[in-house]
């Protein structure tokens, strides 16, 4: 057997996984173990050993994953990966509709619906069904026919749209489309139904592997097998069903079992070694998902020094969580020279967010939101900031065009098309072509069009603005008494009925109205909080303005220190921070309440499999961290406007309690003025390199 240069980089298992490409392998590959590298390496070593590009199939889950492999295989070969198949099993399976869209009875240029395509036709299905579906959530529906196609549900569960779903099933043939679910559901049964087909492809894939495999569903399972057909075959399957945590979309680490049960020849390796955490944190990860049951036997070990203890902090409320939060990692760059995107806080829901982004405003952090939206961006708040961006600078074209007809004013398309025209001949803002056409109005002249209901609500617009102009520049209130800024916002919201505009939008979910315009009180407070504070000597609107633009603009990296990675669990998966913050590890949050059933007036229970995905996740949030790893707990959180006692999750009591350092105080996050001069010339030396060796 040839030997081939890059063996040394490799462990023993490790080698084993890359050298046994022959028959069924199970590689179980535990966080940070290098399984990335197994499966490129292993692809390498395929390509050394003369097997075709195109006899290889490698099957992950997202088209990111699949790129960065291909560049590695290239990287380690030097060679042109032209015939290679790398891509998620979506890509994959429309491939094979491409090819065998005509025996299905498809045209060529068939389309994928997105998402909103699907919303649309199953709103004319019902249509045609003689439903009404006002009466009916159109998103709920959508996802039940996705459950149906992959198998997931029965019709006895929703049997009154079967006819709806036929009906969508017959419009996708008649325009000739397909839907997401489409690109799995069709090649298996394709497969399932035409031997000769199924042949071609076993003909063609002669090596097959799968990563990520504990968050394959059911379908990708039976499609895989397809392709692999022989107890014999070579698939070689990749995953850790420590790490399975996608049970709501359909994956299923009992395909682990599967794959044992349907290719009893396997050959197991296990990847055990860690090269990702320091041993505290690994010891407390593996402290953690010891208590699951039913779970492949391994225990990772790492050869890094045991490194610092895992910091658990129970701050007073939600408020002195993110203080704390934002406060330690400022600690940390003064002090230990890490960088923001060395950061990683990660919450259980996007729910969290909002509290530690305003913290982080506070601090002047920058930082990105991944897993979720953040709190700046929801379609709300952005509404009011850019009314605010315009009463301090009616130039900004981007944000007049937002809310020009946000409430909705009667002024459509056509008023908007014929003002950025005017705009772009005139070489102005939009504002400017407004202020034209209202002083074309008053002087009894034509202008443009003949649109008089949207001249009358152009110059209605334009007073508003105006006046909000001078109440937030002036802040001039009745008997002498300023305004001040939140006050301001607030009689801007109240003034535009931004209240009476969710609840059209959103009809009779009231429910979600409610919770839009709570964020918007939520942003107000946040203007309030900022006002009152002591050491503020400028509380105006472009101090403000200016404040939010470094969370809101989206001009890529903050010079070479990156950005605070700000994501939930689930986004997290894959990626790895030097430091890593847990947020809001407590009952309810995690594990999560759903996973806590109740029988009709009975005592709570514990749904068992439920219980063990959250302790699943949570073990994947402790993996992320290399170096350092904080976890903060608190006692009091605010539920429903109303502050609420909180219980520690359980999971803390299983890392073992000697890894475990009680964080009593935040004194340790403060820095003296000394450290701070230290860390100002840090910096200095960085701003006074050129661009390209910044971050050197």
């Amino acid at each position: 057997m040839s030997k081939f240069k890059f063996n040394p980089e490799l462990n023993e298992p490790q080698i084993q996984a890359v050298r046994a490409i022959e028959g069924p392998v199970l590689i179980i590959a535990g966080a940070g173990s290098g399984k990335t590298r197994v499966i490129t390496y292993r692809i390498a070593h395929m390509l050394e050993r003369g097997i075709p590009q195109s006899s290889i199939l490698c099957l992950t889950f997202t088209n990111k994953a699949a790129g960065e492999m291909e560049t590695r295989v290239k990287e380690l070969t030097g060679k042109k990966m032209q015939s290679l198949t790398v891509s998620t099993f979506h890509a994959f399976g429309l491939k094979i509709l491409k090819e065998e869209c005509e025996l299905l009875g498809y045209r060529k240029n068939f389309s994928v619906y997105d998402e909103t395509d699907k919303m649309a036709l199953i709103k004319e299905s019902l249509r045609e069904c003689r439903m009404n579906f006002h009466k009916v959530d159109i998103y709920a529906l959508g996802q039940f026919f996705s459950r149906i196609k992959t198998g997931m549900v029965q019709w006895n569960e929703n049997a009154s749209m079967e006819p709806v779903f036929n009906e969508y099933q017959q419009g996708l043939k008649i325009f000739n489309a397909v839907d997401f679910d489409d690109l799995l559901a069709i090649p298996l049964d394709l497969l399932e139904k035409h031997g000769d087909i199924a042949l071609k492809y076993r003909k063609k894939y002669r090596y097959i592997m799968v990563d990520e495999f504990q968050d394959t569903s059911l379908i990708q399972y039976r499609l895989m097998r397809l392709l692999a057909d022989s107890q014999n075959a070579n698939i070689c399957v990749v995953g850790d069903d420590d790490q399975s945590i996608y049970s709501w979309r359909g994956a299923n680490y009992e395909n682990l079992l599967l794959f044992e049960k349907d290719f009893p020849q396997r050959k197991e390796i296990k990847l055990e070694q860690n090269y990702r955490s320091t041993s505290a944190i690994l010891n407390a990860a593996n402290g953690v998902i010891s208590h699951n049951t039913g779970r492949k036997d391994k225990k990772l070990w790492t050869g890094r020094q045991a490194g610092k203890p895992i910091t658990l902090f129970y701050p007073e409320n939600e408020s002195a969580e993110s203080d704390f939060i934002a406060a330690r990692i400022r600690h940390l760059m003064i002090m230990e020279d890490y960088k923001y995107h060395d950061f990683g806080v990660l919450t259980r829901t996007n729910s969290l967010m909002k509290n530690i982004e305003e913290a982080f405003l506070a601090e002047n952090i920058p930082y990105r939101v991944s897993g979720g939206t953040s709190f700046f961006q929801r379609k709300e708040i952005k509404d009011i900031i850019s009314y605010m961006r315009i009463i301090a600078n009616t130039s900004d074209d981007i944000s007049l065009l937002r809310v020009i007809n946000t409430p909705r004013r009667g002024i459509g398309k056509t008023t908007i098309s014929a003002l950025s025209d005017m705009a772009r001949k005139n070489r102005s803002s939009i504002w400017d072509s407004i202020s034209r056409l209202n002083l074309e109005r008053s002087a009894g002249q034509q202008g443009l069009f003949a649109d008089h209901k949207a001249l009358t609500e152009l110059d209605g617009f334009s007073v508003m603005t105006e006046n909000f102009k001078s109440l937030f520049l002036e802040r001039k209130g009745e008997n002498g008494k300023p305004w001040k800024l939140s006050g301001c916002v607030r009689a801007l919201v109240d003034n535009i009925d931004y209240w009476g505009y969710l609840v059209i939008e959103h009809g009779k979910d009231e429910k979600k109205a409610r919770w839009k315009y709570g964020n918007i009180e939520y942003f107000i407070k946040m203007i309030e909080n900022w006002e009152s504070d002591p050491d503020n000597l400028d509380a105006g609107l472009y101090a403000w303005l200016n404040r939010i633009s470094l969370i809101t603009r989206d001009d890529g990296e903050d010079d070479n220190r990156g950005k605070v990675n700000l994501m939930t669990i689930h986004a997290a998966k894959g990626l790895e921070f030097p430091v890593v913050f847990i947020a809001g590890a407590e009952k309810g949050l995690i594990p999560h309440e759903r996973s806590v059933v109740s029988d009709s007036g009975e005592d709570e229970k514990e749904d068992n499999g439920s219980v063990e995905e959250e302790r699943r996740l949570f073990y994947v949030a402790i993996t992320r961290a290399r170096e350092l790893l904080y976890i903060t707990s608190c006692r009091k959180r605010r539920r429903l406007q109303n502050a609420t006692d909180c219980c520690p999750s359980p999971f803390l009591e299983e890392i073992p309690a000697q890894l475990i350092m009680l964080c009593e105080k935040e004194k340790d996050t403060e820095v003296t003025g000394e450290q701070e001069d230290i860390f100002m010339e840090k910096m200095k030396a960085i701003f006074d390199k050129p661009q390209s060796e910044r971050g050197k």
